[in-house]
Order: structure tokens, then C-alpha cells, then sequence
């Protein structure tokens, strides 16, 4: 575990000083983001975020080359961060180019197809579909393939689509990529497996990256990630839960759910991740789909009625509305994980308990901020009747 924190560590600070370096040229290359109507921030912002996130994990993964537990690993470890490191690489460049110039959404979509299949050429990819009753069904080269490219792409779109307020898509993966570090050391204990696992070191890097651009990103924030460092983290997320199936089996997987009884839920976990983590953004991606498209306009076409817009709309300041969505994200990520490794009433409670918290401070919150209104009322005329 302490090599682990220590690739955490290196993560943070080698992506917070390299965000600096970011900033500087987005302002030389005029990689900014100019103020639209739907966006929130009222000042043009730099992009290139995502270089720092890139170097950040380059760094982490390096320093755990030469820790001498991590590095006595299994020899896939490092092999297969490297492949995700290169896909990352890829589609990080892929994300520069629209940082510089916009590039069309066709584009955009071809950089990560390429990306998914450049993971699924180096053999990232699911190698079973888990069932109940430790059943598990193989799959062959096409449906490997499609399963994964549908998860890594659709993953990097929903960071993409949440990336709207200061530090909301930071810190959503972030608290994802954390839960999930954490339900892969927890397997390989219960396995007595080697607690070095790609799935872990992924994880753990990418936590770690999140925090370090936190810290130049949260509001006001003085640099966005832009589609370069969105596009990023949303593939590293869903390229190390694609790596889990890789170095595990389904019963493996299984035994950390405590038994038959919950055997469904870890064995399925590596898929449903990173739709747990992101089903707000998901669900907002939804909801905007259907809006746009009964008012009779193209579902990519841009408005202001995501839910973080609606967050401020009913009384949440920016970095509450952020915090609000943390919370979600923190719910349904710990939740999942938790909900994978243990049974019992005490759980359900606490998951029950964090979800009436969180519905509270999402609805109630704002109306006991709203400041009070004081009617002043006019001195009442003086109605006494005048003298003769």
C-alpha cells in the first residue's frame, strides 16, 4: 500500500507543477476558452490541462517501474499501463487538436475508435462476460472487441459531456478511480494474489493526476482540462477496469462479493464502473438527447439545461453545485464497490444513509440559503382628522 500512495503522490505533484507549464503554452498557442452562451465561466480560460495529466501519469508510471514491490509484479503489469499509456497518448493528442482548431464532432469520434482499437490490438480487453453461479460466457475477437470499444468510447464521451463547471469531471473520475483502487487491492487480499496489479497502479496514477489538477482547476479556476485531458481520464477510467478481466477470472472477481449469494454484482463490476461513476453525466447526456430532438433541433446541438446548469439555476453557487455532484459520484462509485465486497444490514444503511444526505443537501440546501426578503412597509398615514 505504501508504494501505491507514493505513485499517488507523484501523480499529484508531478501534474500540479506541469499544469503551469500547460497553461503557458495554451496562452502561446491560443488554446483558450473563449466565453459562449452556455457556458458559465465570464473570462476566456487556457486549455491544455490534459499535457499535465498526461505527464503526471507518464511520471507515476516510471517511479513505480523502480519500486521494488510493484516492479516484482506479473510480467502483464507494466506491459499493459504501457499500451493504455500510448492509447492515452493518442487520444490525448487527438484532444490537443481540438483544444487548438475544433475539430468536427466525426473527427473527434475517429481519434477514439482509434484509441479503443489500439487497446484491443495489444489485447486490453474483456475476455469473459461475467453471469451469476460463477457461470462466465468467453468471448471471441469481434464481441471482445465491440464490448470494449463501446465502454472505453463511451466512457470518454460521458467525462467529455460532464466537463462543465470548474473541477466537476476532475473530481468525478477522481473519486471513481479512487473506489475503484481501492475494490482491487481489497480482490487481490482476498485472493492472497499479488497485490501488484495493472487495474491498481492505473487507478491509483490516475487519483492522483485528478488531485494535481485540482488544485489549478477547482473555482476559479485558472486552466481547463479541455477535450485533450477529458478524453484522457475517461479512457485510462475504462482501460483499467478492462484490465481487471485480464488478470482475473470471473469466480477470482466473484469471491470478493462474500460468496454465491452476491456473486453477480463484483464479477460485473470491471463493466459497470464506469457507468456507475458517470451515471449522472450519462443520464444528463439522456435527458439531453430527448430534449433537443422534441424541440426539433439536433441532439449536439449546445443549450444550457445540463444538470449542473439546473444546480445553479435553483440556488447552488459554483463550487457548491460541484461539491453536490461529488457527492453523487462518491454515492454510486463507494456504493458499487462497497456493495461488491461486503453484505450485511450496516451496509445498506450506510449506502441508504448517504443517499437521504445527499438528496437533502441537492434540494433542501438551497432553500434554507435563500436569503430572506424584508418587506419594508410604509408608516401608516395619519388618518387623524384635521382640526377645524
Amino acid at each position: 500500500m505504501r508504494e501505491y500512495i507514493l505513485v499517488f503522490l507523484v501523480a499529484a505533484v508531478v501534474t500540479s507543477l506541469l499544469t503551469v507549464v500547460a497553461r503557458e503554452i495554451a496562452l502561446r498557442t491560443g488554446a483558450v476558452a473563449r466565453v459562449r452562451d452556455r457556458d458559465v465561466h465570464d473570462t476566456p480560460i487556457p486549455y491544455l490541462g490534459g499535457l499535465a495529466m498526461l505527464g503526471g501519469l507518464a511520471a507515476a508510471y516510471l517511479v513505480a517501474r523502480e519500486l521494488p514491490f510493484l516492479s516484482m509484479g506479473g510480467p502483464f503489469v507494466f506491459r499493459d499501463a504501457k499500451v493504455v499509456l500510448i492509447a492515452g497518448a493518442l487520444i490525448c493528442a487527438v484532444g490537443v487538436l481540438d483544444d487548438l482548431f475544433e475539430l468536427d464532432a466525426l473527427v473527434k469520434l475517429g481519434g477514439q475508435v482509434l484509441a479503443a482499437g489500439f487497446l484491443v490490438g495489444f489485447d486490453i480487453r474483456y475476455f469473459f462476460f461475467p453471469w451469476s453461479d460463477g457461470v462466465q460466457f468467453s468471448l471471441d475477437g469481434t464481441q471482445a472487441a465491440l464490448l470494449t470499444g463501446f465502454v472505453v468510447v463511451g466512457t470518454v464521451n460521458a467525462v467529455n459531456f460532464v466537463d462543465g463547471l470548474d473541477g466537476l469531471a476532475a473530481g468525478v473520475v477522481g473519486i471513481g478511480a479512487l473506489a475503484f483502487f481501492l475494490f482491487c487491492y481489497e480482490l487481490t487480499r482476498i485472493n492472497s494474489a499479488d497485490r501488484a496489479t495493472t487495474a491498481a497502479l492505473l487507478s491509483v496514477a490516475l487519483a492522483g493526476v485528478c488531485a494535481g489538477f485540482l488544485v489549478h482547476n477547482f473555482h476559479p479556476a485558472r486552466l481547463f482540462m479541455g477535450d485533450s485531458g477529458s478524453m484522457l481520464i475517461g479512457l485510462v477510467l475504462s482501460a483499467s477496469a478492462v484490465t481487471l478481466t485480464g488478470q482475473f477470472s470471473g469466480p477470482q472477481i466473484s469471491e470478493g462479493g462474500g460468496g454465491a449469494q452476491a456473486s453477480l454484482l463484483p464479477t460485473l463490476l470491471p463493466i459497470l464502473l464506469p457507468v456507475s461513476i458517470l451515471i449522472v453525466p450519462i443520464l444528463d447526456l439522456v435527458l439531453a438527447v430527448v430534449r433537443r430532438t422534441r424541440a426539433g433541433r439536433s441532439p449536439f446541438a449546445p443549450d444550457k439545461q445540463h444538470l449542473h446548469h439546473r444546480l445553479l439555476e435553483i440556488g447552488h453557487s459554483q463550487r457548491r453545485a460541484v461539491f453536490i455532484m461529488w457527492l453523487w459520484a462518491a454515492l454510486m462509485a463507494f456504493g458499487t464497490v462497497a456493495a461488491s465486497l461486503y453484505t450485511g444490514p450496516w451496509l445498506w444503511g450506510s449506502v441508504g444513509l448517504g443517499a437521504v444526505l445527499t438528496v437533502v443537501l441537492t434540494f433542501v440546501l438551497p432553500r434554507l440559503g435563500k436569503p430572506r426578503i424584508l418587506e419594508v412597509l410604509d408608516e401608516p398615514e395619519d388618518r387623524t382628522p384635521a382640526r377645524p
